[in-house]
């Protein structure tokens, strides 16, 4: 097993993270995924194809997940447990349910393993780029121990406090983020029909405080440009996320008045059949005129 590296899934965000770790960390990546061809591309690049995930389970020292959710993460979970061992870490990069993330971490826990969620925040550029923004729950042993690894495609690594912390933060991110992105979409909606170019709009905001990450990537590169392409954070995995926030809020019992009109926004826009499309295409809820088709 030495110091080998296990990377299971190869989608929008996780073959870039993956071949960051093949050019960077030193040491052999064993990566799996059910397609093939970002699997030939990685290898081509110098990771190892595993022909399973219980490949990928029986030879890696640590073990990244970065799949689309929570019920992906516990297929794969299911699938690793029988083969995990003593000194193993498994790290899930992907945004999952509390929940679900405390009670893997307890069955690793008991076979002498880890389980620590690290999910992963900013754009597919970024994942290329190795300037991701990572939330880690984690022990501060922990999270030494797995930090180098995690700055080979971060820039930013932020352990958030125990076990769950590292998704309750994320998930949180991305609730703020959804309600950012459905007020500048309303935003360059007014602002088109008051007589102000949407750009010079968002350029001038971007001065001001209402600057925000959102404004210059989602609503300058999405809702401005209307670019919304099927291969990005989609609506229909915003939806799932926001569905974590709303449950976290039931269980403290907060009404969450924002987070819930955001789910009737992302419903109606599942529902216009734009489920697959990136979730800034709410703007077209907004203002379909601004759209032509």
């Amino acid at each position: 097993m030495s110091d080998s590296i296990g990377f299971i899934g190869l989608g929008v965000m996780g073959e870039p993270i993956c071949r960051n770790l093949v050019r960077k960390s030193g040491r052999t990546v064993l990566a799996f995924d059910l397609a093939k061809e970002p699997l030939a591309r990685i290898a081509a690049d110098g990771a190892t194809a595993a022909p399973s995930i219980g490949d990928v389970a029986g030879g890696s020292e640590t073990i990244f997940l970065c799949l689309p959710s929570a019920r992906h993460v516990m297929s794969v979970f299911e699938s690793i447990l029988p083969k995990i061992r003593r000194g193993q870490a498994v790290i899930d990069l992907g945004t999952s349910d509390v929940g679900q993330t405390r009670s893997c971490a307890k069955q690793l826990v008991d076979k002498g393993a880890l389980w620590i969620d690290a999910p992963i925040a900013r754009t597919r550029q970024a994942a290329q780029d190795g300037t991701l923004s990572v939330m880690v729950g984690a022990t501060p042993e922990q999270f030494a121990r797995v930090e180098p690894l995690l700055r080979h495609f971060a820039t930013d690594v932020t352990l958030c406090g125990g076990t769950g912390a590292g998704q309750v933060t994320k998930i949180l991110n991305n609730m703020v983020l959804f309600e950012t992105v459905n007020a500048l979409a309303e935003a360059v909606a007014l602002a088109k029909h008051n007589g102000v170019e949407p750009k010079l709009l968002l350029e001038t905001l971007s001065k001001g405080s209402a600057d925000s990450f959102a404004l210059r990537n989602h609503g300058m590169k999405a809702i401005v440009a209307k670019e919304f392409p099927l291969r990005a954070f989609s609506t229909e995995y915003a939806m799932k996320d926001l569905s974590y926030a709303l449950e976290l809020g039931a269980q403290a019992g907060l009404n969450l008045r924002g987070a819930a009109l955001m789910r009737e926004i992302f419903q109606e826009t599942i529902d216009k059949g734009m489920a697959d499309a990136y979730f800034p295409v709410i703007a077209k809820l907004i203002d379909p005129s601004g759209f032509p088709q």
